[in-house]
């Protein structure tokens, strides 16, 4: 691999990076902030767990991209990847846990009208929709995980000694699960814009196992994704973990579990083939926001406890953020491609 190719995947892995040091607060901040957790503990099973999703599950959700716009030369991959993870970068820095899905969705788009592309509206009405549903059916989930997990250990009176250490044995497998269900489905926004004009080969180890081009691709960003959680998450785990509602241990794990279920459902290709084997109607495989995914199940819990803790200021912030992310990474994307074309007269599309 040349050089010119490892300097445009590196938006990507800039990406990845922007993504592992804001969205890992989704995956363990409410663990952390309740301090069941240490950050550093957190840190190591989010980078081990993120990286397995995005190998092994990662494929489905970025086909859903490529529909959006298929970004056909590395230049042009190289400035999305960047627009949005610039525009990640500026959100964590604040603070405010941002969407990666809403930064390169915005990027995609600016691409789409630098080039004349048109932007598929089937495709990017079933993402948009999306932005809905999600943090709506996490809040739902959320509501009754913890009108379950309260009966349930109302029912069992454990003893508080042997209530803490359940409860710290299970934020760590909730976290777990959630960073697979991280890496497999937004992997696609950090590597999904390259996989058109992917530079690797396929490969084969000992004539035992194939790595395709894509997963390689992929291992690249979630090792990416691994650097930016250990170097970068605390702050924005701590605006999770404690900034919009102030959560119990126990509150604490149900945010986890309902997050990380609603990012494997948009993930998970098996889920969809068994729905279609009963001819049900399917979930789209889409990069969903873990952001607005933890955000709506903590707002689900404190509707449930009246709605009195809730502190709106920083929903009100965080969501702003929301508005912002798509709208100044399609702009820095369109900005960036005029510039890369015609000033460093790189290729931006074929």
């Amino acid at each position: 691999m040349d050089f010119a190719t490892l300097f445009f995947l590196s938006s990507g892995l800039f990406l990845g990076w922007s993504l592992g040091a804001n969205d890992a607060a989704n995956v363990f901040g409410t663990a952390v902030g309740s301090r069941m957790i240490r950050f550093s503990t957190a840190a190591v099973i989010c980078s081990v767990f993120v990286i397995m999703g995005a190998v092994m599950s990662g494929s489905g959700a970025a086909h859903t991209l490529g529909k959006l716009g298929a970004i056909d030369a590395l230049g042009g991959a190289f400035m999305a990847a960047f627009a949005a993870a610039l525009s990640v970068y500026l959100m964590t820095k604040a603070g405010l846990p941002v969407s990666t899905t809403q930064a390169i969705v915005g990027a995609i788009v600016g691409w789409n009208l630098f080039t004349a592309t048109s932007t598929d509206p089937a495709t990017l009405s079933t993402i948009l929709g999306t932005w809905v549903i999600c943090p709506i059916l996490a809040a739902i989930i959320a509501m009754l995980l913890y009108k379950g997990t309260s009966w349930f250990l109302r029912k069992m009176n454990f003893h508080m000694i042997r209530l803490d250490a359940y409860t710290r044995a299970a934020l760590i497998l909730a976290g777990a699960f959630g960073a697979y269900s991280l890496g497999a489905n937004n992997i696609g926004n950090v590597m999904g814009v390259f996989v058109p004009s992917s530079p690797f080969k396929d490969l084969s180890i000992m004539g035992m196992a194939d790595f395709t081009s894509v997963e390689q691709l992929f291992l690249l960003g979630g090792l990416a994704i691994a650097a930016g959680v250990i170097t970068y998450s605390e702050r924005v785990m701590l605006t999770v973990g404690g900034g919009m509602l102030p959560l119990s241990p126990v509150g604490a794990w149900v945010v986890v579990m309902a997050h990380s279920i609603v990012l494997f459902l948009f993930a998970s290709r098996g889920l969809q083939a068994l729905l279609l084997s009963y001819d049900l109607a399917t979930i789209p495989l889409v990069p969903v926001s873990s952001s607005q995914a933890v955000v709506g199940a903590v707002l689900g819990i404190g509707l449930l406890q009246g709605g009195r803790g809730i502190r709106w200021r920083i929903v009100g912030s965080v969501s702003l953020g929301w508005v912002v992310t798509p709208l100044v990474a399609g702009l820095v994307c369109y900005i960036g491609l005029f510039f890369l074309q015609n000033v460093f007269g790189q290729e931006v599309y074929q």
